[in-house]
């Protein structure tokens, strides 16, 4: 082995070590291999860094880079307490024994946070994922720094940037961060010429088209406004002769006041509905200052925010110059877009609001995020920007950047990703990208981006999101037909014009009926559904199955097509390949071990619908006398009789224990009652003891959500005097603004996952000011929902932190009726076809087992303060056979369907965690063994397991104590440490673009 020192930037010393058992760092370069740098300067030593050719994870980059790492015991190898190499003191890892025993979840403030940057960026940025769940690719370049980091990863960054420990001295590959400079060219496109066949998409739309004049919601007849201007587009792109866009248009003006001005005369209209039809107007011939009787572009210009959040500014305004209600960039864009085609001149706020959201790659986020807040861009949300600032004029270096991002993103396919890191095309962004190059002047990359398209359309004429995807999608085929029509939002008549290319075979044959309908795309509306195609949606139950003992209030009957498929999920959250021999879920680390915080989600989940009661009693017995094939038990995970007590998992077993008409006296051979109040902090601790952070606190509960957790087992458990000052911590922690933080002690900041849980335990405490305080707290979530109906958390737009927002919610049911509607229809959207759910909205595609959870349990509306489920006439559960213990299992390709019981009749591997990663979804997180559960705020998991280190899911809290969670469990917290403890190597997933507010949260134990 040898080590080269190099001295690099600020003073910084870096240490290049090519240990045999690893690749050399000379042998990694700007565009193959991924470098990870560890800073070990905290214990008086160097950067060091390591090389992984073809890395796999972000964990295995790390050990593969030479590195060692050692687990907590509480929560296993997933999260990362300590690291060493061998190049520097001997191979000592550190924390070192005297400083961090790395017995339970390390502290916030302490512990091992990881950073990551792709190619082109020159600033780092907290993992939204887990190392365990991140996949790096060639060029990128992570960081792993000891330390502290705030909620939302804005301090604590690596003291170097990523230019300084890159592969190749420091060149930085992909477009420049210099707004001067020039990035290093990209490989020409290789992929096939070719052409849309428009006619055949024309015919796939005019299928599409319910009663022949709009897109109707898949199994509720509804129309979609959103997808039916879409359609129109296409249309008029497409076959702008035929009569199919008179009547879309005409149906569209005629709901004008129902799509574009939901909130009556005198408000404001909505941004995104009121642009669209204005562009629709100004395509078709029409006119936008009278279209259903409205100006629709006139109104626009009239409701342009005038001052931002720190000036007072309501939840539609981030930031001065947004259209109220723009929600994303997409919708900022088409705003001006639509006051330039109306021959308007846009507010230059508006204008200079899209150009401050480019990255400093060139990329612009689809997120209107604010200064100093994560930037990650797409390709497609960059071209649609570049498109109108180039139109707009001002803007010059930030089309040129744009323009050298999108040169630079394209793939040698001609397609373009989705999103940071993909490597495969999808049709909604590629589309996007060839129009604004082929505005831009590069008809070369414009016309192979066109060839892809032609490759991916298929027989039926439409056009899926994802490449090789069967199921099309009107909301992917819109900008595709755009695309290879050779115009755009920009230029777009209902003059079809001639495709573009050269056509290399024949045309695909259009449809004799109309094909089926396809799960809806990705909407920047309430009304739009998921980016990620599904395959058509099962019916799902008109409203959640009732509780044997009756819930306290019944959720209004939705219409099919509005809600979760509770069924499927169940399915999915029982399944062989999830459910290990239908008794516990496995922790990210493999090997048979259990995850008891993600098992309780779980539990959870399944009580609340009560769809598979049988699998419920396996889970239950398991954790009352069982162990995992390692010999652990439920109470080894909560420290009920074992010495430390984690008070969160404690709160979070005992809870499952009343909920299920289990003894919580004697529960795992223990009594979690009597347990939970010798938890109860009768002071803070002093250094080094970190077990109480107050009067009032359990001990290690670092997070809100694991707070909530212990009081609402005892008040359930029927020791409310115990429960006293516990609710008096909890209720004190609580902000003027109604929120509550996600960690303990308080961080300053304010999240959904944790203020949701404290409603709740405040709720079941019932008396005094309680209707006050928990009205406030009600309010404060309202006002945070996006316009698409979900919510933010450390992942980003999460699955989670919609969960938990729809149960705290539910506890004024009349009041936030809307807002809950909104919110399962957002969650809905986010189901796959295997009945699990994404971590994040616009994240990594795929089901999280954490996120599931949340999800599943979340959309029957049933608080932790009432959920019951009578067991009485089930019977113990043979353990099941199936794939048995594994190092990450995942999704089962064909799961067999669990014998689905229905009361009076009448739902990854384990997680997405993170290793002390941001994890992601709050739900997303890793499945964290700790206390947390399902993260809101990032899915993440509380243990290593958990994301990032955290609970939520992604983001989950920090990890050990909790496995994030959004049930309950899961808590929104939990993946915010998740998230925080980035270390945790087992979390959630990408998206992060929202993540600004938190990722710290007790990860565990939520």
């Amino acid at each position: 082995m040898t080590a080269l020192l190099l001295a690099v930037g600020a003073g910084v010393a870096f240490v290049t070590v090519a240990p045999a058992a690893a690749d050399p760092v000379e042998d990694c370069t700007p565009t193959r291999g991924a470098v990870v740098a560890v800073d070990f300067a905290p214990f008086g030593g160097e950067v060091v860094r390591g090389c992984d050719l073809t890395p796999t994870t972000g964990y295995e980059l790390l050990r593969e880079g030479g590195f060692t790492t050692t687990g907590t015991q509480h929560d296993g190898p997933g999260f990362l307490c300590r690291i060493g190499h061998r190049s520097y003191a001997a191979g000592t890892e550190y924390p070192t024994p005297d400083r961090e025993d790395c017995a339970l979840t390390p502290q916030a403030t302490a512990y091992w946070s990881y950073w990551i940057a792709s190619p082109g960026q020159s600033r780092w940025r907290y993992s939204p994922l887990g190392a365990m769940s991140r996949t790096p690719k060639d060029g990128d370049v992570d960081a792993w720094v000891f330390g502290g980091t705030d909620v939302g990863g804005s301090t604590g960054r690596p003291s170097f940037t990523p230019d300084e420990v890159r592969a190749g001295g420091g060149v930085t590959p992909g477009p420049s961060v210099t707004p001067s400079a020039t990035p290093s060219a990209s490989p020409s496109p290789t992929g096939p010429s070719g052409s849309v066949d428009l006619d055949a998409a024309a015919a796939w739309v005019r299928g599409r088209l319910s009663d022949g004049d709009h897109i109707a919601v898949d199994g509720s007849g509804e129309p979609d406004h959103m997808l039916t201007t879409e359609a129109a587009f296409a249309l008029a792109a497409a076959d702008g002769s035929g009569t199919a866009l008179d009547k879309v248009t005409a149906f569209l003006e005629g709901r004008t006041d129902a799509y574009a001005y939901p909130g009556g005369d005198g408000e404001a209209p909505d941004t995104n509905a009121a642009a669209r039809l204005a562009l629709l107007a100004s395509a078709t011939g029409g006119d936008p200052r009278d279209m259903g009787g409205r100006d629709l572009v006139g109104d626009l210009a009239k409701h342009v925010c005038d001052k931002g959040p720190d000036d007072g500014a309501g939840p539609e305004c981030t930031a001065v110059g947004d259209f109220r209600s723009a929600g994303y960039a997409d919708g900022q864009a088409l705003a001006v877009l639509a006051l330039l085609r109306a021959g308007l001149e846009p507010p230059a706020a508006s204008v200079s609001r899209l150009a401050a959201l480019q990255c400093e790659d060139g990329g612009v986020t689809s997120v209107l995020i604010r200064p100093g807040e994560n930037c990650d861009g797409d390709p497609g949300t960059t071209g649609l920007v570049a498109l109108v600032l180039d139109r707009a004029g001002g803007h010059t270096g930030t089309v040129d950047r744009a323009k050298r991002y999108l040169l630079g993103a394209q793939l040698a396919s001609g397609a373009f990703p989705g999103y940071t890191g993909s490597t495969t095309g999808t049709a909604w962004t590629t589309g996007y990208a060839a129009q604004a190059l082929r505005a831009l002047g590069e008809t070369g990359p414009a016309d192979a981006a066109v060839g892809w398209l032609g490759t991916q359309q298929l027989p039926d004429g439409g056009f899926a999101f994802e490449e090789g995807g069967t199921d099309a999608a009107v909301y992917a085929t819109s900008p595709a037909v755009l695309a290879g029509a050779g115009t755009s939002l920009l230029t777009l008549t209902r003059e079809a014009p001639q495709p573009t290319g050269t056509p290399t075979g024949p045309s695909p044959t259009p449809p004799t009926s109309p094909p089926p309908s396809p799960t809806g795309p990705w909407s920047p509306t309430p009304t739009g559904p998921s980016p990620t195609p599904t395959g058509p949606s099962p019916t799902p139950p008109t409203s959640p199955p009732p509780s044997p003992t009756g819930p306290t209030t019944t959720p209004p009957p939705r219409p099919p097509g509005t809600t979760p498929d509770l069924r499927k999920g169940v399915a999915y959250l029982t399944g062989r390949a999830n459910l290990v021999g239908g008794r516990y879920y496995e922790s990210a680390g493999g090997g048979g071990r259990a995850d008891f915080g993600l098992t309780i989600d779980g539990a959870y989940a399944l009580a609340a619908t009560g769809l598979d009661n049988d699998a419920l009693r396996g889970v239950v017995d398991f954790l009352d006398t069982g162990e995992d094939v390692t010999g652990r038990a439920v109470h080894d995970w909560t420290g009920a009789g074992r010495g430390a007590v984690v008070g969160g998992a404690l709160g979070k077993t005992a809870l499952l224990a009343v909920a299920v008409g289990r003894d919580p006296r004697d529960f795992g051979g223990q009594d979690l009652v009597a347990a939970l109040k010798d938890a109860v902090c009768k002071a803070p601790s002093t250094a080094p003891d970190r077990s109480c952070a107050a009067k009032g606190a359990y001990t290690y509960a670092q997070s809100v959500f694991s707070q909530s957790l212990g009081v609402i087992a005892q008040i359930r458990a029927g020791d409310e005097e115990a429960a006293r000052e516990p609710l008096g911590y909890l209720r004190g922690l609580q902000r003027d603004s109604g929120a509550w933080p996600s960690l303990i002690p308080a961080t300053g900041d304010a999240d959904v996952d944790s203020t949701a849980m404290a409603a709740m335990a405040v709720d079941v405490a019932d008396g005094g000011d309680t209707d006050r305080v928990v009205a406030k707290a009600l309010a404060w979530i309202a006002d945070q929902q996006l316009p698409d109906g979900g919510f933010p958390g450390a992942a980003g737009n999460s699955v989670n932190s919609a969960a938990l927002a729809v149960q705290g919610l539910s506890l004024a049911p009349a009041t936030y009726e809307a807002e809950i509607t909104k919110a399962l229809r957002f969650l809905a959207s986010q189901q796959n076809r295997d009945g699990g759910f994404n971590v994040a909205k616009g994240g990594q595609p795929g089901s999280d087992l954490r996120a599931s959870t949340q999800a599943v349990g979340g959309a029957t509306g049933t608080s932790f303060g009432e959920l019951t489920r009578d067991l009485t006439d089930t019977s113990p559960q043979p353990t099941r056979p199936g794939p048995g213990p594994t190092s990450s299992p995942g999704p089962d390709p064909s799961p067999s369907t669990p014998g689905i019981v229905t009361p009076g009749d009448p739902g990854g591997a384990t997680g997405s965690g993170g290793a002390n990663g941001s994890n992601g979804t709050g739900g997303s997180g890793g499945s964290g063994d700790a206390a947390g559960s399902t993260g809101a705020t990032g899915s993440g998991s509380g243990s290593a397991t958990g994301g990032g280190s955290g609970t939520d899911g992604g983001t989950g809290a920090h990890g050990a104590v909790g496995d994030g969670g959004a049930l309950a469990s899961t808590g929104a917290q939990a993946g915010l440490f998740a998230l925080l403890a980035t270390g945790l190597v087992l979390a959630g997933w990408r998206t992060v673009v929202v993540a600004r507010r938190r990722t710290a949260a007790d990860g565990g134990t939520r």
